[in-house]
C-alpha cells in the first residue's frame, strides 16, 4: 500500500507540472496525534482537489464490506458527468472487515474516504490510528453544506467527544427521529383465512388466545389436500436465528415480553420503573409454558424442533399448516408473492393482531426502531479531495423522501419514474439499467449501480420498496403485511437501554455467546417438556445454568454500569 501511495503522489506531481497549475494545500484536515485527540481542521474554502481545471472533483471511497466493484457503473457515470459533478472512485473490503480495518488502520490508512456500518469497535480504532479529520466545522455551514447542516442535532450531539469534536459524518438516519420509519417489521400471527373459514369461525374470533386455542383445535380436525391432518400451528426453531430474531418471538410478544434491541446486547424493558432483562421477565416463562402446554395437547408441529428450514418452507407450500408464529419472511413469500388470485393456499394468510392474554396489559415489542444513524464517513485528514467528499456526501444527504432511492438508482425520469404522482408508485423506465438491475446477478447489477443507499437517510413519508410497480396482485402483500404488523404494537423507538453495547474486553463479550448457547438449548427442553412437572424441572435447570454457565448476575451488573456510563456520556433519550 506504501508503495501505491508513492506512484500516486508521484503521479500527481508531474500531472501538475504538466498543466502548471497549483494544487490544493497536501495537508486537508490539520494534525491529530495517536490517540485522536484534537485536530486542527482547515476551513472547507480553502480544500481544492488533484485534478485539472473543468474535470470533475474525484475522491476514493472505501468501503467497510465486500462488494463487487465496477467504477464506470450508470449511476457513478450521472454522479460524476451531472450532479453532483464528483468522481467516486469505491474500493470494497476483503474478508472480514474489522480485521482489513485494523490491518490498514495501522499501516497506511485509507487514502480519502471510508464508510463503515457504525460501531463503536469501529470508531476507536479509526480515533487511535491517528488519521482522521475532526469535523465538526462542517455541520454548521448552511451557505455551503445545506444539508451537512440539516442533520438533526440530536445526532450530532452524541456524536461529540469530551473536546466537542465529531469525528464521523452521519449517514443512514431517519430524519424525523421524532416520528421514525417503523421498518420491514414482520413478526405476527399469521393464520390461513381459508382454513379459518372451514373452522366455521372469523378472524374477530381468534383476538384472544383462547380464541386461538379453539381455533388450533378446530384446525386440527380439518385435512389439507392430500388428505393428511392439519399441522394446527407451526413456527420455525433455526440454529442459525438471535435472541433477536427468532419465530418464538411472536408468542413472547403476546405475553408482554420485549425481545427487540437497536444493537444492545440483550432485550431490555423498563417496567414500574425498573429495568427488567429478558429472561428476568416472569412472562417469559408463561409463555414457554403456554407453546409447552400446546405441543402436549399436539396443537405444534410434532417436528418443530428437528425440523430443517427447507422442510420447513415446503410444509407451509403443501398447505400443511393452519397458523404459523414468527416472521413472515420464514414462512417464506414466495408462497404469495407470485399470485394474482386464490389459486393456492399461499394467498389465503393474512397477519392478525396477537392475541390478547388475560393479565396483559400491553404487547411486548419484537422490533425496536432505532432512527440514529447506521453508518459512518469517516475522512482522512491528510485527503487532498475534502472538497469532493463533502460535496457529494452533502448531496446525498439531501432530506427529501426520496433521496435514498436517488442515491441508490439515480433521479426520477433517468431510469426509473413515478407512475402517477411523486412519493407515489415508481417503476424502472430503462429495460438497459432494469435488466441488469433485477439480474440477481452481482456483476451485471455492479454495471449499473453500486447500491449506496447508506449513504443517504430516509423518513416516514415515502420508502421507495414499499411503493415499487407489482405486476401481480401477491408481489404487494410483503408490503401490506409489514405496514399492518408494524401498526398491531409489537413496533417502538429505541430509548438508550436498548443501544447498551458489549464492553471491550468485559462479561458480555466473554459470556454472550454461552448465554445464547443456554436459550437454544433451553427452548428446545421447554417446548418438548412431557408434562408440567418436568417443564418445571427444566425451568429451574435453565435458571441455574444461567448463573454457572452464563455468569448471569455479572452480565446484569456489567450492564447496569454500562448502561450509566452511555447516559453520563451521551445523556437519555
Amino acid at each position: 500500500m506504501k508503495k501505491k501511495s508513492r506512484a500516486t503522489s508521484m503521479a500527481a506531481g508531474i500531472l501538475t507540472l504538466m498543466l502548471m497549475s497549483a494544487t490544493a494545500c497536501s495537508n486537508s484536515g490539520g494534525s491529530s496525534d495517536n490517540n485522536g485527540s484534537k485536530n486542527s481542521s482547515a476551513s472547507a474554502s480553502s480544500e481544492g482537489s488533484t485534478v485539472s481545471a473543468g474535470a470533475p472533483l474525484s475522491f476514493d471511497l472505501w468501503l467497510g464490506w465486500t462488494a463487487t466493484i465496477n467504477n464506470d457503473s450508470l449511476v457513478q457515470k450521472y454522479w460524476r458527468e451531472k450532479e453532483p459533478g464528483v468522481d467516486v472512485k469505491l474500493e470494497a473490503t476483503q474478508g472480514d472487515a474489522i480485521t482489513a480495518l485494523n490491518l490498514r488502520m495501522n499501516t497506511d490508512g485509507f487514502k480519502d474516504a471510508a464508510v463503515f456500518n457504525r460501531s463503536e469497535t469501529v470508531k476507536n480504532a479509526m480515533n487511535r490510528s491517528g488519521k482522521i479529520m475532526s469535523l465538526e466545522q462542517y455541520f454548521e455551514m448552511p451557505d455551503k453544506y445545506p444539508n451537512l447542516a440539516a442533520i438533526p442535532k440530536v445526532y450530532l450531539d452524541r456524536m461529540r467527544d469530551a473536546d466537542g469534536h465529531i469525528w464521523s459524518i452521519p449517514t443512514w438516519f431517519d430524519q424525523n427521529p421524532d416520528k421514525p420509519w417503523p421498518g420491514w417489521a414482520s413478526t405476527t400471527w399469521l393464520v390461513r383465512t381459508d382454513i379459518v373459514e372451514q373452522a366455521g369461525m372469523t378472524l374477530d374470533d381468534l383476538a384472544t388466545l383462547e380464541g386461538v386455542e379453539t381455533f388450533l383445535a378446530k384446525a386440527a380436525k380439518l385435512k389439507d389436500a392430500s388428505g393428511k391432518p392439519l399441522n394446527p400451528m407451526g413456527f420455525l426453531m433455526d440454529q442459525n436465528d438471535s435472541v433477536g430474531y427468532n419465530d418464538e418471538n411472536a408468542v413472547l410478544s403476546a405475553f408482554g415480553v420485549t425481545t427487540g434491541s437497536a444493537s444492545g446486547v440483550i432485550p431490555v424493558e423498563k417496567k414500574n420503573g425498573e429495568f427488567v432483562l429478558l429472561y428476568d421477565d416472569p412472562q417469559y416463562k408463561a409463555a414457554y409454558q403456554w407453546m409447552n402446554r400446546m405441543y402436549q395437547q399436539k396443537m405444534i408441529d410434532p417436528e418443530v424442533v428437528t425440523d430443517k428450514k427447507e422442510r420447513y418452507k415446503e410444509k407451509n407450500k403443501n398447505g400443511r399448516t393452519a397458523l404459523n408464529v414468527g416472521s413472515f419472511w420464514n414462512v417464506d413469500q414466495t408462497l404469495w408473492e407470485t399470485l394474482d388470485g386464490p389459486t393456492e393456499t399461499g394467498w389465503y394468510y393474512q397477519p392478525i393482531p396477537f392475541p390478547k392474554v388475560e393479565g396483559v396489559e400491553a404487547v411486548g415489542f419484537n422490533q425496536v426502531v432505532n432512527p440514529y444513524p447506521g453508518y459512518d464517513v469517516y475522512i482522512n485528514k491528510n485527503t487532498k479531495n475534502l472538497e469532493a467528499i463533502l460535496k457529494f456526501i452533502d448531496y446525498t444527504l439531501k432530506p427529501a423522501a426520496e433521496q435514498q432511492h436517488v442515491v441508490n438508482e439515480g433521479p426520477a425520469g433517468l431510469y426509473w419514474d413515478w407512475i402517477d404522482q411523486p412519493l407515489g408508485k415508481w417503476k424502472y423506465i430503462d429495460e438497459a439499467y432494469a435488466g441488469p438491475r433485477n439480474s440477481g446477478d452481482a456483476a451485471q447489477k455492479s454495471t449499473v449501480t453500486p447500491e449506496l443507499y447508506m449513504l443517504s437517510s430516509y423518513n416516514n413519508d415515502w420508502y421507495p420498496w414499499w411503493n415499487n410497480e407489482t405486476t401481480v396482485a401477491g408481489a404487494a402483500k410483503n408490503q401490506e403485511f409489514s405496514k399492518t404488523i408494524g401498526e398491531m404494537g409489537g413496533v417502538r423507538t429505541a430509548h438508550a437501554y436498548d443501544t447498551v453495547a458489549a464492553k471491550q474486553g468485559g462479561l458480555w463479550e466473554k459470556y454472550g455467546p454461552e448465554l445464547e448457547n443456554l436459550r437454544k438449548e433451553y427452548r428446545a427442553k421447554l417446548i418438548l417438556a412431557k408434562n408440567d412437572a418436568q417443564f418445571e424441572s427444566y425451568w429451574q435447570s435453565f435458571r441455574d445454568a444461567l448463573e454457572k454457565r452464563a455468569h448471569w448476575s455479572e452480565l446484569k451488573q456489567e450492564w447496569q454500569a454500562s448502561y450509566q456510563a452511555l447516559v453520563d456520556t451521551s445523556g437519555e433519550f
